[in-house]
């Protein structure tokens, strides 16, 4: 049996194994990720995202309890992608996010991974896209992305998840932190977080203030790519305003709403058309990612190490412009 089928049949121990496979971007991962993509594209992919101390491990956290254990319906099987900052001695994964998702251990129907964002821009390393794709096809219902609270680039994650939150905090010294830091635009949800300290009411105000700025009932705005009105899109249905939700996520207050706010934006996306939109600009994006690296894997294959540094000795030195280095780089003038 290939490892593909185990994942397929339910072998946790194969998954894990397939995603240290896809982790090392290895041959046997990417047969597996080509056999397993038919299987994928049921899963509901949502991306916490926000600055560093918001507490979004410990959301994360109450949120799996939550969708594991809900007042009504189902147990949702769960699936948790930690992007850690990456350790600068051996370039792994931190893996802090685990210390703080103990409640979960011996759940079967939660796989945690954690993985190194190895210096990706807005902490999502390039191999996310593919272990979403894992757990999507292993069954798993939700998937949780956690971002390392990298700032201005955390907007990546928009790219990735169908449903993304921006989790922010009172008392962190700036009540629009993520306006500035420009992740509020691809907001679906806002969080409040650490709602029992002092100021949340202050940071709570600073967010509706952005949000009715950016959704005027008269003009139109933009988000996640798409233009479109307050009042409806084109074909008559409802603009999703992020709505803000207030969480201790010590202790799981407001957690049960966040969640149900989860679901009616998955209800949202579906009924308009916008889950299928999301779907096609993802992997638009994970085609253009893998184009570019295969490019670059086959130019450098072409290209000798001892023609490269000859290259970059050149810039050092001002002979060559970086433009000019590409050109005769790829016209093969050395």
């Amino acid at each position: 049996m290939s490892l593909a089928d185990s994942v397929l049949a339910g072998d946790l121990l194969a998954l894990a194994r397939l995603l240290t496979e896809v982790e090392n971007s290895s041959p046997a991962s990417r047969t597996a990720l080509d056999e397993l993509f038919p299987h994928a594209g049921k899963a509901h992919l949502i991306g916490v995202t926000g600055a560093t101390g918001t507490g979004k491990s410990s959301l994360v956290n109450q949120l799996t309890l939550k969708f594991r254990k809900p007042d009504t319906g189902d147990p949702r099987r769960v699936a948790i992608v930690a992007v850690d900052p990456s350790s600068p001695f051996t370039g792994g994964a931190v893996l802090g996010d685990r210390v703080r998702m103990r409640d979960l251990a011996g759940d079967r129907g939660v796989f945690i991974r954690s993985m190194a964002s190895r210096g990706s821009l807005g902490g999502l390393a390039q191999a996310t896209a593919a272990m979403v794709q894992v757990f999507d096809a292993a069954g798993f219902d939700l998937i949780l992305i956690e971002t390392v609270g990298a700032g201005q680039s955390e907007v990546d994650i928009a790219r990735v998840a169908h449903t993304t939150l921006v989790v922010e905090a009172p008392g962190l010294g700036d009540d629009i932190q993520a306006i500035k830091a420009g992740i509020l635009e691809i907001a679906d949800i806002l969080v409040v977080n650490k709602a029992d300290h002092p100021g949340v009411e202050k940071t709570e105000h600073a967010l509706k203030t952005m949000l009715s700025m950016a959704h005027p009932v008269d003009k139109v705005f933009l988000q996640h790519g798409q233009a479109a009105t307050r009042a409806g899109q084109a074909d008559g249905a409802k603009v999703w305003v992020p709505p803000i939700r207030r969480t201790i996520a010590t202790d799981g207050t407001g957690v049960a709403d966040l969640v149900a706010a989860i679901d009616q934006h998955a209800r949202h996306l579906h009924q308009t058309g916008d889950w299928l939109r999301r779907e096609r600009a993802r992997l638009e994006v994970e085609l253009e990612t893998l184009i570019s690296e295969t490019l670059n894997s086959r130019f450098r294959a072409v290209v000798s190490d001892e023609v490269y540094t000859e290259v970059v000795d050149r810039l050092v030195q001002r002979r060559l412009s970086p433009g000019e280095a590409v050109e005769a780089l790829l016209n093969r003038k050395f």
